[in-house]
């Protein structure tokens, strides 16, 4: 099989532990570039925070795209131009906002470049801050505040406590809307339709290609769709266990080039 497309969550696959894209991986992706391939990063970040890292792959001169807020969001890199964007309908946003104080929980959500939140000090705030490098609006009065079509919420907590709100959520918002945990202290919460693995579908038909061609790599519970979907669906070796079994492949951790491997195994001739 020939395949010409890498899809790339970052953190905890494309990137290590330090947030970094180490030499030996970034010099495969350059040398995937040059033999044609196309990389796509795909994450549940906001746009801003995945800008960077398409930079840092100079993305924008060799064509490349970005799926943020887990297909919320495609953006053509080279262009520029947004070629997909779906919202959470505003008059759902008071029922999530309410539902998120009822079970305990705090939540956040993004408006342009910041992050908006009831609790600027939660420690789960604070490291979607530091990763996504974006600032932090305290809001007091969330319901009267968000009053703004916005792509995606998500409820913060502890994992264990959250994993037994994940039921409570879905049941109570319904089949519009997609509900899933992006690490285990966030629960994200966006229009029905939205992952990776639809939005992915996406970008093929717009491209002509084929899932055969793609290559989808990831650790999280929200790569678990694009995996699944893919011609061929890598786990890293720091995967959780659903995305490790669901995997066609388990590649080294993101600390030891993970995806360079694959690149090399698999893409580059």
């Amino acid at each position: 099989m020939d395949y010409r497309m890498i899809v790339l969550d970052l953190d905890g696959t494309l990137t290590n532990r330090n947030k970094e894209i180490t030499p030996r991986t970034k010099e495969a992706l350059f040398e995937l570039k040059r033999q044609g391939g196309v990389i796509v990063l795909a994450s549940g970040r906001p746009t801003y925070g995945v800008v960077p890292l398409a930079r840092e792959l100079e993305l924008q001169k060799s064509g490349g795209y970005i799926l943020s807020f887990n297909g919320g969001r495609m953006i053509d890199c080279r262009t520029g131009e947004t070629v997909f964007a779906k919202e959470l309908p505003v008059s759902s946003n008071r029922k999530i906002i309410r539902m998120a104080r009822e079970h305990g929980v705090n939540i956040l959500t993004y408006e342009d470049d910041l992050i908006v939140t009831p609790d600027a000090a939660d420690e789960y705030v604070c490291k979607e801050s530091a990763v996504n490098k974006l600032e932090v609006k305290e809001v007091e009065d969330m319901e009267s505040y968000v009053q703004f079509p916005v792509v995606k919420f998500m409820m913060l907590e502890e994992g264990d406590y959250l994993a037994m709100v994940e039921p409570k959520v879905k049941a109570a918002l319904g089949r519009d809307y997609s509900v899933y945990r992006s690490e285990p202290y966030f629960l994200e919460i966006l229009p029905k339709g939205i992952d990776k693995a639809a939005s992915l579908e996406r970008l093929l038909l717009r491209l002509g290609m084929g899932r055969g061609e793609m290559i989808a790599c990831g650790d999280g519970y929200n790569d678990l769709s694009m995996i699944q979907y893919a011609g061929l669906g890598v786990a890293m070796e720091n995967a959780v266990l659903p995305v490790k079994k669901a995997a066609d492949y388990v590649t080294c951790s993101n600390d030891d080039d993970g995806i360079a491997h694959v690149v090399e195994k698999f893409m580059l001739s």
